[in-house]
Order: C-alpha cells, then structure tokens, then sequence
C-alpha cells in the first residue's frame, strides 16, 4: 500500500536553529531518491519554510499555513487556497481589538502574497517576528484596519502574554466558522493564537494530498495543538519526545527528540523503501 508519509516543521522536523540537521538531510534525501512519498504540513509560509529546508529535496506539494494553502514547490503552483468571508475577518480582528490584541495579518490578492501589521500597535513578540523577517518582500505595513484587512485575508497570527490571548481564544474557539490554535511559541517564552477558516485545516489538507497522489495510507509526525486534527485523520502518528503530553497520548507511538532527528531515524527504519 502505497503510503504518504507528512511531517511537521517546528519543533517536529526542525531542530531549535530552526533548520534540518546534516544527519536528517541526509537521510531523507536518500529515502525521497529512493522514492518515499514525503512532504510537510506548516503552520509557516512558502518562503519560511524553504528558508528553514534548505538543502532537503521534498518534491511533492506541501501544506503552509495550517492548511490555508497547498502549494506544489516545483511547478510554481497553487493547489488550494481558503480564505476569510468579508464579514468573518472583520469579525475576527472586532474580537482581537476588544481584548488589545494587534495580530498580524496573511493575505493576497492577484499578484502577490503579503502579511500585515498595524503599525505602532505591535506587541513585543510581534516586534521580534517583524524583526527577524525585516528583509521579506512580503511585509506590509498598515496605519488603520482597512489597510489591514484589504484583499484576501486566510490567516491571523497573534503574538503576546498568555492571559491576553487566551480570553480572545476562548471566544473564536467556539465560532464554528473559524479554526482557533493555541499554544505556546517553539523558540521563545511568548504564545500564540493563530486564526483561519474552519476549512483551513492540516486535516483536510493531508486528505487532499493523499488522494491526489493516489496514496492509500497517511502517517503524520508533530509535537503540538496544530498537529492535532491531522493526528485525527492518519493511519499512523507519531509525537517525538518533546511533545506536549496530550498529544503523545493520540499518537501511535512516541519516537525520538526533534534535536535527535527522531522523524529521519523513524523513517529510517519504518518506511520500507
């Protein structure tokens, strides 16, 4: 049976230099030539993601944003792409103000993707995302809401305390229009809340993927809330060790540490090519 094996980035695939190790590089270049159907499933961008994979040859489409968007690397092409109703994103950022949350904002129109942000409302997480992205073209800074909001809008990503955010998560989290993740940042002290339509999940798009590849099978590998609905949906999932606990408790089994390339030795071993 022929298998499409998914992975996640941050803190699952990536070490804590937010990259992919010489060793899992290595191996896993070998069982792609090989032919193992292999990809990932993001909570990032196009670019932060090929940035982050530098050096690995994945050659299947992959999932960005949480499965907002599914995008085929190779042939410069945009498989699916989910975006906010008028009146969603406008509710959605309604609920954000009340509680002084200033998120930052994905979206596109016909020519070119961009991210969002109102300036001089930044919280200090937010100011340190914007400042390790100071160089990407698709920074663009908004002085009021329409400017925020304009174009097609697919994803919020707030950035802040834990306090602040959770109570504007325990609204969205219960509008059926919306996806609402919660949890703490992989690489710093800081939480996030990021925010996309109910279709826009990692679930649906590892399902999409499965059928268009005429994969029979689905195995996944995470660490986090984003990983959870994808967990749902596979035949197979693995946390490594450094996931959080409820997650290892859905898995199939716990493999080893992200900074011990527990997904490439797994592979390694399981994957059967």
């Amino acid at each position: 049976m022929k298998t499409l094996f998914v992975s996640d980035l941050d803190g699952t695939l990536l070490t804590r230099h937010e990259c992919v190790s010489a060793y899992s590089t290595e191996h896993l270049n070998r069982l792609i030539e090989k032919g193992m159907p292999f990809t990932y499933a993001t909570a990032r961008s196009v670019g932060s993601a090929l940035r982050a994979l530098r050096g690995l040859n994945v050659r299947l489409p992959a999932v960005f944003y949480n499965g907002g968007l599914i995008y085929d690397i190779g042939r410069k092409e945009t498989l699916r792409f989910i975006v906010f109703a008028e009146d969603q994103k406008r509710y959605v950022l309604s609920v954000l103000e009340e509680h002084g949350i200033s998120p930052v904002v994905f979206g596109a129109d016909n020519s070119r993707e961009r991210f969002a942000w109102h300036v001089g409302k930044e919280s200090v997480g937010v100011k340190r995302y914007l400042e390790r992205r100071k160089d990407d073209p698709r920074m663009a800074p908004a002085y009021s809401a329409e400017e925020l909001l304009r174009d097609h809008v697919f994803y919020f990503k707030c950035i802040g305390p834990r306090d602040q955010l959770e109570s504007a998560w325990n609204i969205l989290k219960m509008d059926e229009r919306f996806i609402c993740i919660f949890h703490q940042e992989t690489y710093q002290n800081d939480f996030w809340m990021e925010i996309s339509p109910r279709e826009a999940t990692k679930a649906n798009a590892v399902r999409f993927l499965k059928e268009r590849l005429g994969c029979e099978r689905l195995v996944c590998f995470g660490d986090s809330a984003n990983d959870s609905d994808m967990f749902d949906v596979c035949d197979e999932k693995y946390a490594v060790q450094n996931a959080d606990d409820w997650l290892k408790a859905k898995a199939t089994s716990v493999i080893g540490y992200c900074e011990e390339d527990g997904v490439a030795k797994w592979l390694d071993e399981h994957a059967g090519v």
